[in-house]
């Protein structure tokens, strides 16, 4: 996974080291992942046009919907729960939103995992409205 880190590396280690949290981005492939101080660029879709990623047109690789979003610090990842109704062509969304919760939640650990952040992954309250379509079928997920 290529890391991206805005405005610069040695920033998002110095705010890591101060406790401020980090907006991250995940590729939906996995390929990609940005970080920046959440001061440095306040919103995930400021990241991505900051990180010259909003450009990228081939494959829609630019849109923010094409990337698994997360505050973090040290403390633990809150998941930015948005699921595209277009995420892998699933049309049923039930299935969709499981698709997409077992594959955000891989790639947003692997991402936390190289950023050598061993924290947990919440999905805060109000992204649940998701979860809670599920029912209980969220528990086999």
């Amino acid at each position: 996974m290529k890391i991206i880190y805005y405005p610069a590396q040695d920033d998002v280690t110095t705010a890591r080291g101060e406790g401020e949290p980090l907006l991250l981005l995940v590729s939906f492939d996995e390929e990609t992942a940005i970080v920046a101080p959440i001061d440095e660029a306040v919103e995930h879709h400021i990241l991505l046009e900051l990180a010259g990623r909003a450009r990228l047109i081939e494959g829609n690789s630019g849109h923010i919907d094409r990337y698994f979003r997360a505050v973090v610090n040290e403390d633990g990842a809150d998941w930015t729960f948005v699921c595209p109704s277009d995420y892998r062509g699933i049309t049923d969304k039930v299935r969709r939103i499981s698709a997409f919760y077992r594959d955000g939640f891989a790639a947003l650990s692997h991402a936390l995992l190289e950023l050598g952040l061993m924290v947990g992954i919440d999905i805060p309250r109000r992204y649940r409205r998701h979860m809670n379509m599920l029912g209980d079928e969220s528990t086999n997920i």
